[in-house]
């Protein structure tokens, strides 16, 4: 299991140095694959990499997390995005002996009818757009406490008559401890490249390297959850004062965290809120403070049958709310 375990971690890493190279910031398309597909992460910030959860969507998230969903079980979300845009994901975990998972999923996000118009302001008719990605993926328990697991993706735009193909990989390694309910994990996501550009240049994926940790207290019914975002790109574009130094490095810093709690007064129920910095940020800049980078949310766990609600904020206008519904089989 050490030589899996360390040729995994060698692909994990060469494929990030060279993902990290390949594009900048301003560049990507397809972004949205970094939409929320769980309601339970979308309550905790949108980002999380570590949360162990009886949750088949959480794959989306982070491969390596299949080896703890549940044997055949369906999970679909909705959500509600930016007024007149919907999104929706289906994602299916089935155990593969003793060790392995497999897993399917689909994520799709419909813009409704648009107006096509040239460049003089003239009305040609109306277009719609849609994106829409189908994932595949396995995952295998290397030790009584790692894990690591991938997924593929193929990735398809379509905004009138322009279209593109793009094929991406995940990677992902999670450690658990059960006894201390500990979890820590480190992810590549979108690695690939385009197979069909829009035009006549190919424009790069939204590669993410992201790090989490989830620690629930010894005493008391509350997890806390701590993840990283964006670590192969720093950038300065996110903070207030450009004449503060301080608080310059202090916001570029900042605005790579998501943070989260969960109480969980009972096994069947949970309570969760989270913060991401860098949405905050943004909003603020276009002129929200109201819940600025604040997400809330709850779920009901039942033997066969879950439930989880989110609020959160991606526009100054109009509010987001994320629905998963899960069956055991």
């Amino acid at each position: 299991m050490r030589q899996h375990f360390l040729f995994f971690a060698l692909a994990l890493a060469l494929f990030c140095l060279s993902s990290a190279k390949a594009q900048n910031e301003s560049t990507t398309i397809f972004n949205f694959l970094r939409l929320p597909t769980s309601s339970h992460t979308t309550a905790l910030g949108g980002f999380n990499v570590s949360l162990s959860d009886d949750d088949a969507s959480l794959f989306f998230q982070n491969p390596a997390l299949m080896s703890n969903a549940p044997d055949r079980a369906i999970n679909l979300g909705f959500f509600t995005y930016m007024q007149g845009i919907k999104a929706g994901n289906a994602a299916w975990t089935m155990a593969a002996g003793e060790r392995g998972t497999w897993g399917v999923g689909a994520q799709f996000v419909g813009y409704g009818s648009m107006k096509e118009m040239t460049v003089d302001g003239i009305e040609m008719g109306d277009f719609s757009a849609l994106d829409m990605a189908i994932t595949g993926g396995y995952s295998y328990t290397l030790t009584d406490r790692l894990a690591g697991g991938a997924t593929g993706k193929f990735v398809y735009s379509k905004y009138g008559p322009y279209s593109s193909v793009a094929l991406a990989v995940d990677l992902g390694i999670n450690y658990l401890n059960v006894e201390s309910d500990f979890s820590a994990s480190l992810v590549a996501a979108n690695l690939g490249g385009q197979v069909k550009s829009f035009a006549d240049h190919r424009e790069h994926l939204p590669f993410d390297l992201r790090l989490g940790i989830s620690k629930r207290l010894a005493r008391a019914p509350i997890r806390f959850h701590v993840t990283m975002v964006d670590l192969t790109r720093w950038s300065s574009r996110y903070y207030y004062n450009p004449s503060r130094e301080k608080e310059k490095a202090g916001r570029i810093l900042m605005n790579h965290f998501v943070v989260g709690v969960d109480v969980l007064p009972m096994d069947l129920f949970y309570i969760s809120a989270g913060y991401n910095f860098r949405r905050a940020a943004e909003l603020k800049a276009a002129g929200s403070s109201h819940a600025a980078g604040l997400t809330f949310g709850a779920g009901l766990n039942l033997k066969r049958f879950s439930i989880g609600l989110a609020y959160a904020k991606y526009h100054v206008s109009v509010p987001s709310f994320m629905i998963n519904a899960q069956y055991h089989l």
